[in-house]
């Protein structure tokens, strides 16, 4: 999730480890993906939400943090 400045304005974004087997998982449940984005964070898709927004899944090219450790 990425805040804005601006009051109602976020950037959501779901991670997957391979997009452009996401983007055939989606493909094969009739799930249209946007044109995928090589940039320089990573590779990005979007999906179109029933309600017309759009909902980003990229693929990171950058190290992902670590899990915390469970206590």
């Amino acid at each position: 999730m990425h805040p804005s400045r601006r009051n109602d304005v976020h950037e959501f974004y779901f991670i997957c480890s391979d997009i452009a087997a996401f983007v055939r998982a989606m493909r094969n449940k009739g799930i249209r993906c946007g044109r995928v984005q090589a940039l320089s964070w990573g590779r990005l898709t979007h999906v179109r939400l029933p309600g017309g927004g759009k909902l980003g899944v990229y693929q990171p090219s950058h190290p992902r943090p670590k899990r915390p450790r469970a206590r």
